[in-house]
């Protein structure tokens, strides 16, 4: 005891008593929550599916820790936070990652070191990769079906992101547009017209200069044959991209789909003089409400590089800024959609929430933490990341009808997986001993219980 507190920390100036705080508390966690998050890889048999696609070419008498082991190590600690390999150093011992991988929390031997892990990611294979990425995209076309058995219209969302670098990573490159080293990674979301919520299916690195379109034609291709399979050739789905996507090719694909799609449409010198007939109407307006203002037009149009017209909308917005003039802001969307123009242009501006959910992976989850030699290795990171942005996904379905049903990972994290907990094991069970007065039990175990859980009956 007295060789534990000379290694403690004496607190005296700013409590009523001198307080000691001694790191000598066996078999505690931080993440109590974690379970929570096992059993939502249960439910969707995620990090199992991904790590059938790894081929392990070590020998068998000779392994510690298997490819699923450090796989699920990997994705749960991203998924607590820990999204740096390296923290692997100082999460071997913790008694709540070692039960998500499936050793004994407290008997068992530690998890995978740092070097292991780091062999670990850079042994995949391009083609390992690419196989684990259609089985994300398998598992989140399954759950969604699961979901919305019902889905009415549903929406495909692509959207680009910059990922900077600081480093000699494969494939990164200066991109002028953003003016940084960067990847150029595409991440895909689903929605439902009977739901609210953006579903993560896809989600692809790529290097610093590549074009918005690139990789984006085989995806829509599998994505909306998946689909139908789950749901019949008749299901109506809609394909939302910005302007960045805007390519003959990608239109014509559209076409060759079956699917309405709207997608923002650069101006050109035709455009422009359309707009500039329509942009005086709408600053007009906007000096009149002192507020922005904005009309709508919309004509059958064809480029040299289309085979037929397609119906082109013009949004003619004038925004007022204190002390300064009226800014126009035109903007235009091609689509095959029927419905009003200003319908069509709102629908296309729904694209802001994938937005949104892009922030939260970079923020929250670090989908952006790229920061291997290898391309490929980076790649597998994101994919990892996508898988620990699932297992979130199905812990907020579980809560959609509480408080937290629209909260963001960050907050999910930190109230249902950061309780600590002391782990006791015997030879029947495991007990996760969490406080007393932790301020989210009903929350917890309202989870807990969607997810598989149960009361058990008291002992007779």
């Amino acid at each position: 005891m007295a060789q534990s507190t000379q290694q403690g920390v004496l607190f005296e100036g700013a409590f009523t008593k001198p307080v000691w705080a001694q790191f000598d508390a066996e078999s505690l966690t931080s993440d109590g929550g974690m379970a929570l998050l096992v059993e939502a890889d249960h439910a969707l048999g995620l990090t199992e599916a991904l790590a059938a696609e790894i081929r392990d070419p070590r020998q068998a008498g000779k392994i510690d820790h298997g490819i699923e082991e450090v796989l699920r190590q990997r994705v749960f600690s991203i998924a607590a936070g820990y999204e740096d390999g390296t923290d692997a150093a100082r999460l071997g011992a913790d008694p709540a990652l070692k039960l998500a991988c499936g050793r004994e929390p407290v008997a068992g031997a530690d998890l995978a070191s740092q070097p292991t892990i780091s062999r670990f990611e850079n042994r995949v294979t391009p083609r390992e990769v690419v196989a684990m990425n259609r089985r994300l995209e398998d598992t989140a076309v399954r759950d969604f079906r699961r979901r919305y058995p019902n889905p009415g219209r549903i929406t495909i969302d692509l959207d680009p992101t910059v990922d900077p670098t600081h480093g000699e990573q494969q494939g990164t490159l200066f991109n002028g547009f953003y003016g940084t080293w960067c990847y150029l990674p595409v991440l895909g979301f689903l929605s439902s017209s009977q739901g609210r919520d953006q579903h993560l299916f896809f989600a692809r690195l790529r290097p610093g200069t590549s074009k918005e379109v690139r990789g984006v034609i085989p995806t829509l291709r599998r994505v909306v044959a998946s689909l139908r399979d789950a749901y019949g050739r008749k299901l109506n789905i809609l394909v939302r991209l910005d302007t960045g996507f805007f390519n003959p090719r990608l239109l014509a694909v559209l076409d060759e789909l079956g699917v309405k799609y709207v997608v923002g449409m650069p101006s050109n010198k035709k455009l422009k003089r359309w707009s500039n007939r329509k942009q005086p109407t709408a600053r007009r307006m906007a000096r009149e409400t002192k507020a922005s203002a904005r009309l709508f037009d919309e004509r059958m149009y064809q480029t040299r590089s289309w085979p037929k017209k397609r119906r082109v909308i013009l949004k003619a917005e004038a925004i007022p800024y204190p002390g300064r003039e009226l800014k126009n802001n035109p903007r235009f969307v091609v689509t095959n959609l029927t419905w009003k123009a200003k319908r069509v242009y709102l629908e296309y501006c729904g694209r802001g929430d994938p937005e949104n959910r892009i922030k939260e992976l970079k923020l929250d989850l670090a989908i952006d933490r790229t920061s291997c030699t290898s391309f490929v290795a980076n790649q597998f990171r994101v994919t990892m990341t996508a898988a620990a942005y699932l297992l979130y996904q199905e812990l907020r379905w579980q809560l959609r009808d509480t408080a937290l049903g629209r909260a963001q990972v960050k907050r999910l994290r930190t109230v249902l997986i950061k309780a600590a907990a002391r782990v006791a094991e015997s030879v029947r069970r495991i007990v996760f001993h969490l406080p007393a007065g932790y301020a989210f039990e009903a929350e917890w175990k309202t989870a807990a219980r969607a997810l598989g859980g149960r009361t058990p009956r008291p002992a007779t």
